[in-house]
């Protein structure tokens, strides 16, 4: 088995392990990267979301590094795309015109960015990347973690990983059980955390449903349909009691009212792409289906270079509520299934969608796996919203944040903070029945008691295992605060060796949590929101 050193190992390639690599190279620290699939990037590239993000993001609420990373997004798309006069001009160019955010692009695109913010460190050597790798082991001694053993997803070649410090930034937390930490899945209960949103006990097998994403065009006149998918018949009447009609359809209940609403879906829409405005204040953006999560609009670039805007499929409608992936031996099951709802999805869209002259189907929609990198049609990875949480030194719950609990809607505040986020406290609908939750959230700090484990040393989460409950999970699950958790774990853990204290030490002495403040904002680092009010 080949043995490894490094000062800062980062288990999990996604957002927030980007983040924390970034953040703890440019302090001058060796780092090893390990990631599954074959992007870096997580819920934005190897899964396929476009950046879900607050209102104020154009002007504050996020790094210096993440909004490096959108900087170089908008950047690719002016030094090598043929956009029109009009689109070049675009100070806040959104490339897709979508409603979901103020930046809808293509996942390559952020994978062209993403690689060049760490090719530096790659030349130099102080980065060494491990790709297609998983954790399959770890060694756990008393409080410190000693080595993490990965494996090569093809080839099952053996890495074990000696670190100073190791972050989890996998998507399901995966490091948690295998290091031995404290952490907990699915939900809390209110006899626990006294959140209104929780169920009376825990449950934690019952998470928000897993999607899995892919990518459409539309060519008119063309007949792309596929083989009917093996599992159609089954989704085609699958209804939950809530949804109000089957899920292979437009209709689905609007996260914020429940109402049963039914969507368009329109591939064949003129509309004006300069002319939209994502701003979550004022609803979700998903009445029109085709926009909604529209990733490259063709009037963007000049006359004839796309044939069709190409469109990302990330609606309710794809959310699996058959099982949890997490801690079980039916993952693989369930991921199949997920797999085969997406494909019957696309495959009822080509097929019997409604049509606004009447008729039934759009056969010339297309599967691109070319953008989502694949040759099957789909997302590389399945889209996770929820993962193993860390029992941490202060685990954030729905009071820290929720408008209707705490009384106002000013910023939540915490005097360990260690960066900001914002999004509703947004969860889709879990795999025990629960339909969605969506609660008003105010503008949050990130206090640094949620990134330090009750008992281990030198084990920092760097993503969504971070100390919340699945209810609060809701509004720390989007790319941004991904980011933000992950970088503030890279920048920590550099910290930490630099002075050789832990985390808990840091959090505990007011001198070093000061000097570890002053650190993050002299990088960029926000730690505190202006007075605005969340919504």
């Amino acid at each position: 088995m080949t043995e490894l050193k490094t000062e800062i190992l980062i288990v999990g390639g996604g957002l927030g392990g980007v983040a924390a690599a970034v953040a703890a190279l440019r302090s001058g620290r060796r780092v090893i990267l390990s990631e599954q699939y074959a992007w870096l990037g997580g819920q934005l590239t190897s899964q396929a979301v476009p950046l879900d993000e607050h209102t104020w993001v154009e002007q504050f609420g996020v790094t210096a590094n993440y909004r490096e990373l959108r900087d170089g997004i908008r950047d690719y798309y002016r030094d090598h795309y043929p956009l029109t006069a009009q689109a070049r001009a675009q100070r806040d160019l959104n490339p897709g015109g979508g409603l979901v955010s103020r930046m809808c692009a293509e996942p390559r695109v952020a994978v062209a960015v993403i690689d060049g913010m760490l090719a530096p460190f790659l030349s130099s050597g102080a980065l060494t990347l491990l790709q297609p790798y998983i954790a399959a082991g770890a060694d756990t001694v008393d409080t410190i973690v000693r080595s993490v053993t990965l494996e090569n997803v093809n080839s099952g070649e053996r890495i074990t990983v000696t670190a100073g410090y190791v972050l989890d930034a996998t998507e399901t937390g995966e490091l948690l059980p295998l290091t031995g930490a404290e952490y907990v899945s699915g939900t809390e209960g209110r006899d626990e955390t006294g959140e209104p949103s929780a169920p009376e006990h825990a449950d934690p097998e019952n998470l928000q449903a897993f999607s899995w994403c892919f990518v459409v065009d539309h060519i008119a006149g063309e007949d792309n349909t596929i083989e009917k998918p093996r599992d159609y018949n089954y989704w085609k009447t699958f209804q939950p009691d809530y949804w109000g009609a089957p899920m292979l359809s437009l209709t689905a209940p609007h996260p914020r009212t429940l109402e049963i609403v039914t969507r368009t879906f329109t591939p064949t829409i003129d509309d004006d792409p300069f002319s939209t405005l994502a701003d979550q204040r004022a609803g979700g953006g998903d009445d029109e289906l085709w926009i909604f999560r529209r990733i490259l609009s063709k009037k963007m670039l000049e006359p004839g270079h796309l044939q069709s805007d190409l469109v990302l499929v990330n609606w309710p409608m794809i959310d699996y509520l058959g099982g949890s992936i997490i801690d079980t031996p039916d993952a693989a099951a369930h991921l199949e299934a997920s797999r085969q709802l997406s494909y019957s999805m696309f495959y009822w869209l080509q097929t019997e969608a409604p049509r606004p002259d009447g008729g039934k189907g759009w056969p010339g929609l297309r599967l691109r796996g070319d953008i989502t990198g694949t040759t099957d049609g789909l997302a590389q990875a399945p889209y996770i919203r929820e993962s193993r949480r860390i029992r941490a030194e202060y685990t954030v719950v729905e009071g820290d944040l929720s408008i209707a609990v705490r009384g106002h809607a000013g910023p939540s505040t915490f005097p360990d903070s260690v960066g900001v986020g914002m999004y509703r406290i947004d969860l889709h609908p879990s795999t025990h029945g629960d339909n969605y939750i969506d609660v008003a959230s105010a503008p949050f700090e990130i206090p640094l008691g949620a990134l330090i484990p009750v008992r281990l040393d030198n084990l920092l989460p760097a993503g969504k295992n971070v100390g919340t409950t699945h209810i609060t999970n809701g509004a720390f699950r989007l790319h941004p605060v991904e980011w933000s958790v992950g970088e503030t774990a890279g920048w920590l853990a550099a910290f930490c060796l630099d002075r050789a204290v832990d985390p808990r030490t840091v959090r505990h002495s007011p001198q070093l949590l000061e000097e570890f403040q002053s650190l993050l904002i002299t990088r960029g680092v926000e730690l505190h929101w202006p007075d605005v009010t969340g919504y």
